[in-house]
């Protein structure tokens, strides 16, 4: 009786190890320098593109974006293939800026995690490697 305990135990261990090993692995996510945001103008209705370095400040309007950290997976990753930590600060007319926006951002569901401003929406299009544009020390 127990060799019989052992052999049902030892069939249960080869099968689960079986199973991990056929299971994927998630891949890691990827961090790229450079992040490509579009923002939307509600007022005139003009979509804007524009990449930015990790650590890059660029002024959008009103808004002032900053990149803190930009990743990707692989596609056939099931999970959120493109986030990217962003901060969004609101310039007033007196030069004080308010922070309207800390957090990720999901390339999949920009929906998801929004920046909420009555006049602009911002979202993230991609992660990339290179972009045309020059690193902000070398302009």
């Amino acid at each position: 009786m127990p060799l019989r305990v052992l052999s049902r135990f030892f069939a249960a261990l080869a099968f689960l190890g079986l199973a991990l090993a056929v299971m994927p692995a998630a891949a890691q996510p990827m961090a790229h320098p450079v992040a490509t945001l579009a923002g939307l103008d509600k007022i005139t209705g003009r979509i804007t593109r524009f990449d930015l370095y990790i650590d890059e400040t660029v002024l959008f309007g009103a808004l002032e974006i900053t990149v803190r950290a930009c990743y990707d997976r692989p596609a056939t990753d099931t999970l959120q293939r493109t986030s990217a930590f962003l901060e969004v600060d609101q310039r007033a007319l007196d030069g004080t800026a308010k922070r309207i926006f800390t957090g990720w951002m999901f390339a999949d569901s920009p929906a998801l995690s929004a920046v909420d401003h009555p006049v602009y929406d911002v979202w993230l299009i991609e992660c990339k490697t290179s972009t045309s544009v020059p690193p902000p020390d070398q302009r």
